[in-house]
């Protein structure tokens, strides 16, 4: 039976609006971070850190990891396209590409959501109002990368491709952890967390040998800032919403994670984003909106898909 919960307070609203800026900054982390670090590192090293913090707070929870057998396939697949495929490419990406733009690039990840469980599942069927919103998006998106980046395919073209496949991989993470609902949440979350690094930390060993890096302070503190920030107290915070008001509230960052993306990039960084960057913003986030209208109150997204929130 789904618990009966007050109306949100502004504490509830404090966490959330928290967490929504801690992921739309890690957008302007990795990018500081990448100046110094090849991006598999990035990657690994998030993940390593992360998996060390939350290891702990599982046990102390009283909670193992999942016993051998089939549930790891799931576990497996969700822990690539969760976390190791998309922290690769959104560093790699970001080599190039400024943290403003990654973040409005990203903000399509719930459309492609709607699309994919459309497809895939048999409760969350597409209605008018999702189809008019993933209409937005995809023009959203033809704004933002111009009609004219076809007439110029390059290393720019390809990295914002590889940040939007980052946006179609937390997407399908999203359908995959519908099958570990089952497990409690910190050991479902410790295990995506273990998978994604015995997956990315033998490449980064022997493609980057980290050992000889020699990183600023600047993007060694960065990474450790992803590690604790977005992949751990995000993990932390996404708990504690779910628990005071569920997963539905919890969507709502979906609406303030690119907009924090884009101010941090800006404030931080010093970004100089393109008129057509604010206006494609406006347009994704007309598209999310417009695919919530309708949508039944009662339904929530189960908490484990929740993991599938791009940071």
């Amino acid at each position: 039976m789904t618990p009966v919960r007050g109306a949100p307070g502004w504490r509830d609203y404090l966490l959330l609006i928290s967490l929504a800026m801690m992921f739309g900054f890690s957008f302007t982390l990795t990018r500081v971070a990448v100046l110094d670090i090849p991006p598999l590192s990035i990657a690994a090293g998030r993940l390593v850190l992360g998996f060390v913090m939350l290891y702990p707070l599982m046990r102390l929870f009283g909670q193992r990891m999942p016993a051998p057998g089939r549930i790891w396939i799931p576990i497996t697949a969700a822990g690539f396209f969760g976390n190791a495929l998309p922290f690769s490419l959104i560093s790699w990406g970001q080599v190039s590409v400024e943290a403003g733009l990654t973040s409005i690039f990203m903000a399509v990840m719930p459309l492609v959501t709607i699309l994919m469980a459309h497809v895939f599942t048999h409760d969350e069927k597409l209605t008018r109002w999702k189809l008019v919103g993933v209409l937005f998006g995809l023009a959203g998106v033809v704004v933002l990368m111009g009609m004219s980046a076809l007439d110029a395919l390059g290393d720019e073209l390809f990295r914002q491709g590889a940040i939007l496949i980052s946006a179609v991989s937390y997407a399908i993470n999203a359908l995959l952890t519908r099958r570990l609902t089952h497990l409690p949440r910190w050991s479902a979350m410790t295990a995506l967390m273990f998978t994604s690094t015995l997956m990315l930390l033998p490449f980064a060993l022997l493609l980057d040998t980290p050992w000889v890096l020699q990183p600023s302070w600047q993007s060694l503190s960065s990474l450790v800032a992803l590690a604790i920030g977005p992949t751990v107290l995000a993990t932390v915070m996404i708990l504690i919403i779910i628990t005071r008001q569920g997963a539905s509230f919890l969507s709502l960052i979906n609406f303030m994670v690119p907009v924090f993306g884009m101010l941090a990039g800006v404030l931080l960084l010093g970004e100089q984003l393109p008129a057509n960057a604010y206006l494609a913003l406006l347009i994704i986030l007309i598209g999310v909106g417009v695919s919530r209208l309708g949508a039944n109150s009662g339904k929530t997204r189960s908490p484990a898909s929740v993991a599938a929130e791009p940071r």
